[in-house]
């Protein structure tokens, strides 16, 4: 918190009232043995002010370069009204709503924000949030091996343009549980899943496809294809999906001509949550009614008391693992909260229309930065399908130099694909989002053609 107002009166009467005579006392379950002695490695305290300069400085030492990365954690504009009410103390300070007298106002909350994530998501329900997109996948593939009663095999049909973090997160959270999952390639002149490789597959026990939208190199998918595959053979269809892309693309609820996704899940982050060097960011997940019971997590909902006042109270928690640990549907223990909160005045502040020039402005300027820097020699875009707002274009030489060269001008270039698609040969994964001007976008092109030619000359 920014200000802690307890004077040492304040603390003495707190201390008295509950019958201790110092702040020590509090902690003497904690054998001495266990104990820290000092703090001797922690520098002297400072003041407000001395604070103040010292967190400037290390600041500043990180610079502000300007960013084209993507990946999976979006740099996007966030209104200054959604953190300041976030970090009211109503908001910041609010924990697990399990007494819901107490809890009216972080329940309707949650209400607000599964309302808002299932219209988004086109599906019917949605819980309070998971910890992050990539664990969300891992649960969805859980969730659907428990759903998918016709199948037995556990086996879980996973594209290699699904984010290769997601996809490892997901093999070392449920490979250990019996699932096992199986990579199918991208077209490399489409950069998306290739249709062709789920023809061998036809005839077998899967349990689930995971289809991402748009997928790892930003490409779309034609998910309604995919979608209709799958569910036409008794598959179930897991959606990951950019929330900020469903306000301009078909949502996974209406996927196909079949009833749409089964699951459909994604980050939260490009709703109102900053990058924060990593996180923490959230997950969410979202089923049609008829899985309800096996999603991961709690749902909140709305509801009338003996006087017929509405309000709201957790309606559903199938992890039971509080109560009945071995019938726990999963090991998901909370929600994200405060990212939600975050994410639902977000979404609150901007609305479907808001959402929508997002959007629409972050595909522009990847349209933009690409047109840019394709006409550069060397660069070039390897795939041929539409994107949203990152893309995959390649360069004659190797990717990390030319970062480096980048970096130095003051600008983050993308992500080496390299390590992780080494098919691609040299291949660099871009990004623009609506905080990106015309200047922005001629002064990466500009920088990234003076960094070829010093390369090429040295």
């Amino acid at each position: 918190m920014a200000f802690i107002p307890h004077t040492e009166k304040d603390v003495a009467e707190m201390l008295a009232a509950i019958g201790v005579s110092n702040i020590e006392e509090l902690f003497d379950e904690i054998p001495s043995s266990l104990r820290v002695k000092s703090l001797a490695g922690i520098p002297p305290a400072l003041n407000e002010m001395e604070i103040g300069r010292l967190m400037s400085a290390r600041a500043s030492a990180d610079g502000r370069p300007l960013n084209f990365i993507g990946a999976g954690a979006y740099e996007h504009h966030i209104p200054s009204a959604v953190w300041a009410i976030t970090t009211r103390g109503e908001f910041y300070s609010a924990y697990t709503p399990y007494q819901a007298e107490a809890s009216q106002g972080t329940l309707q909350l949650l209400y607000e924000y599964q309302t808002m994530i299932a219209s988004l998501t086109g599906m019917a329900v949605s819980n309070a949030s998971l910890y992050d997109g990539a664990s969300a996948v891992a649960e969805a593939c859980l969730m659907a091996v428990r759903a998918n009663r016709k199948s037995k095999s556990q086996r879980i049909l996973i594209p290699t343009t699904v984010h290769p973090h997601y996809r490892k997160v997901a093999t070392a959270t449920a490979s250990n549980q019996g699932l096992r999952f199986e990579e199918v390639p991208f077209s490399a002149t489409e950069g998306r899943t290739d249709l062709e490789a789920l023809a061998k597959y036809d005839g077998q026990d899967i349990t689930a496809l995971v289809i991402q939208q748009p997928n790892f190199f930003g490409v779309l998918e034609d998910v309604d294809a995919l979608a209709g595959w799958a569910r036409s053979r008794g598959i179930f269809v897991i959606a990951c999906v950019n929330p900020t892309s469903l306000a301009m693309l078909k949502p996974p609820g209406e996927w196909g001509t079949t009833g749409g996704a089964d699951i459909a899940v994604g980050d939260g982050q490009p709703l109102g949550v900053p990058l924060s060097s990593g996180g923490p960011y959230f997950g969410f997940i979202t089923t049609r009614m008829e899985h309800v019971r096996q999603m991961p997590g709690r749902i909140v909902g709305r509801t009338v008391d003996l006087n017929g006042k509405p309000g709201f109270t957790l309606t559903l928690q199938a992890r039971e693992q509080h109560i009945r640990r071995a019938k726990a549907t999963s090991n998901i223990c909370t929600n994200q909260g405060l990212l939600v909160t975050a994410a639902t005045i977000y979404m609150s502040l901007m609305g479907p229309q808001g959402l929508q020039r997002v959007a629409a402005a972050s595909h522009a300027r990847t349209r933009e930065l690409v047109t840019e820097l394709t006409r550069i020699k060397g660069v070039r875009t390897p795939f041929t399908t539409p994107c949203f707002h990152e893309a995959v274009i390649t360069l004659d030489r190797p990717v990390t130099n030319v970062l480096k060269g980048l970096e130095s001008r003051g600008i983050l270039g993308g992500l080496d694909l390299t390590p992780y698609y080494p098919d691609l040969g040299n291949a660099l994964l871009v990004c623009a989002t609506e905080t990106k001007t015309p200047e922005d976008i001629k002064r990466y092109a500009n920088a990234l053609s003076e960094t070829l030619k010093m390369a090429a000359a040295a």
